[in-house]
């Protein structure tokens, strides 16, 4: 009696790139109290409020992914804790992407799947989509977490931006080519200029030639499909060029020179950040390298938990490129743009109508020239007199700012915990295991 209760949260991933299972901990020691045990893939550093929290102790290892779901049922049950599944998405369905979904391991990882998946003493999931598929395939009651950003991701300031800007300079002024649109003005002597802003005695000013900023997320793996946003790319600087009718022998150096000049014209510059890092990062680089277009530019780079949030916070566009492997997961991004009032560009299928509104806080596309599509759309008159734009963001700021993910797991979560441990024991002991499985390259 008096004991302090205790959490153990068992990721199956790298800790750093699974902020669901961090907010999980978070909540864990904050609302309800309990010291919290996090065992989990090394590898990325997780945010600061996880590790600076005193109730949050981790412990770094690489399980295997099956037999960790075995090992962690017979130790919830030998110690009699409260054993809850977290699921994210299906791990067969993420296996059948390297080895195919007719091979006979898919078989045998769904058996095992769904056979401990029902030991667990509660469940949550994702999407309502997701609860459907476990209870009526599975045999499973599921209570609906749905992802929601934490405190940290909201709009940037004009001078978060500055400062932000300052710091990844050194990622601008290297284009992944020898040379394309965005590298004309950067690391000028001018220390008043810069490639998004101009400073005009002491007032911070976006310059009204600026490129607009397309953010998009990956772990550069197969179930992103990477192709969709460059043939995207290549569509729209064409189709300016045509709508614009201009020469397509022109010699994009005489653009460039007036675009550093100030010149403004009806459809912007695209500057494509794709963060994140993972296996297929390389490849795609080198065929941007080899990309032939005048107005789009792409960096790729890590950041850090911290510089994120404020990136996305700065940006004009999210695009989510996500294509699940279950058709019932959702990408986590997709709320934390939100979050940060970013509207979002997402790949369509069968749940991710459950976040993103179309033409309330972002649009859905299943082709490379629906994307073009909507960038032309959106980007037309950037930035002041593109009104689709503007209302897609009014969207997202509404739709970030109406729930939280403290709210969510107080409601949802929590209450799901508490009927666990308690059925289970007094002592209030459990152990929540995210099964959002990490194959090599996922």
């Amino acid at each position: 009696m008096g004991k302090r209760g205790r959490a153990c949260v068992v990721v199956l991933g790298d800790l750093g790139r699974s902020p669901r299972m961090q907010y999980h901990a978070l909540s864990l020691a904050r609302q309800a109290s309990l010291e919290v045990d996090i065992v989990a893939y090394g590898g990325s550093e997780p945010h600061s409020a996880v590790i600076e929290n005193e109730s949050i102790h981790i412990h770094t290892m690489n399980p295997p992914s099956v037999p960790t779901l075995v090992a962690v049922k017979w130790a919830s049950s030998m110690r009699k804790l409260a054993f809850i599944v977290d699921w994210h998405n299906f791990g067969f369905t993420l296996l059948g992407l390297s080895v195919g979904r007719s091979s006979p391991f898919v078989s045998i990882y769904h058996w095992f799947e769904k056979r401990y998946g029902q030991m667990a003493n509660g469940s949550l999931c994702v999407t309502r989509a997701m609860q459907l598929e476990l209870a009526q395939n599975w045999g499973i009651r599921a209570t609906v977490l749905y992802d929601q950003p934490p405190e940290f991701f909201c709009p940037t300031s004009l001078q978060e931006k500055r400062k932000l800007f300052c710091r990844l300079n050194r990622y601008l002024c290297h284009p992944l080519g020898v040379r394309d649109c965005v590298t004309a003005k950067i690391g000028a002597d001018d220390q008043n200029e810069s490639l998004f802003r101009t400073q005009v005695d002491t007032d911070i000013l976006l310059k009204p030639n600026r490129p607009a900023l397309v953010v998009s997320s990956t772990s550069w793996t197969p179930d992103e499909d990477f192709e969709i946003l460059l043939e995207a790319a290549v569509m729209y600087d064409r189709r300016v060029a045509a709508l614009l009718d201009e020469n397509d022998s022109a010699d994009e150096g005489v653009l460039w020179k007036e675009i550093s000049g100030g010149k403004q014209y009806l459809y912007p510059r695209l500057l494509f950040i794709i963060t994140g890092k993972g296996p297929e990062k390389e490849k795609y680089e080198e065929k941007i390298k080899r990309l032939n277009v005048k107005r789009v530019a792409f960096r790729t780079m890590w950041l850090s938990t911290e510089e994120y949030p404020l990136l996305l916070g700065s940006a004009d566009l999210g695009v989510c490129r996500h294509i699940s492997s279950s058709g019932l997961d959702l990408p986590m991004k997709v709320v934390d743009m939100f979050g940060c009032g970013l509207p979002v560009c997402a790949v369509s299928y069968s749940s991710i109508d459950e976040p993103v509104k179309v033409e309330k806080n972002g649009l859905l596309f299943s082709l490379s020239s629906e994307l073009a599509d909507e960038l032309l759309m959106l980007f037309r008159g950037f930035p002041n007199e593109c009104d689709a734009l503007k209302s897609l963001k009014n969207g997202a700021l509404e739709t970030g700012s109406s729930a939280r993910w403290a709210a969510e797991w107080e409601e949802h979560a929590k209450l799901l915990i508490s009927e666990a441990t308690t059925t289970i024991a007094a002592g209030g002991s459990l152990k929540i295991l995210s099964w959002r499985v990490s194959l090599p390259g996922c």
